[in-house]
């Protein structure tokens, strides 16, 4: 099966290095990053993503990373590309997914089994 391609957007160096660790470690994938919604498009027009990982707060401004799924939920071209809110907090899933998204994951739940679960269904 061909690797899967991954874009993990507005996660500072420590927590980018940690997600691409794990999803490395348990999945045959190739992680690129992004910072903000301008690279985040680029990239989707660029390559072709099985998923998107989103952090909650972007890590260059502070703003909301739903905005982003938004953006990626409103475009024709992306709506396909599954997406997720990377947060510890229940209540921003439930934001995500009302706004097209996947349930995602939070930081503190890289090694749970759950996690990796979840992704499997995307990155297998």
């Amino acid at each position: 099966m061909a690797q899967r391609k991954v874009l993990d957007v507005g996660n500072c160096g420590p927590d980018h290095a940690a997600i691409r660790r794990m999803l490395e470690s348990h999945f045959d994938v190739e992680v690129s990053q992004a910072d903000a919604l301008n690279d985040t498009l680029d990239a989707l027009q660029a390559k072709m993503f099985d998923l998107v990982l989103v952090n909650r707060k972007l890590d260059c401004d502070y703003s909301d990373g739903i905005r982003i799924l938004e953006h990626i939920k409103a475009d024709s071209r992306f709506q396909a590309v599954p997406v997720m809110l990377v947060t510890n907090l229940a209540e921003h899933q439930d934001l995500a997914v009302a706004a097209g998204g996947e349930r995602g994951f939070g930081k503190l739940e890289l090694e749970s089994p759950a996690t990796h679960d979840l992704l499997r269904t995307f990155l297998a």
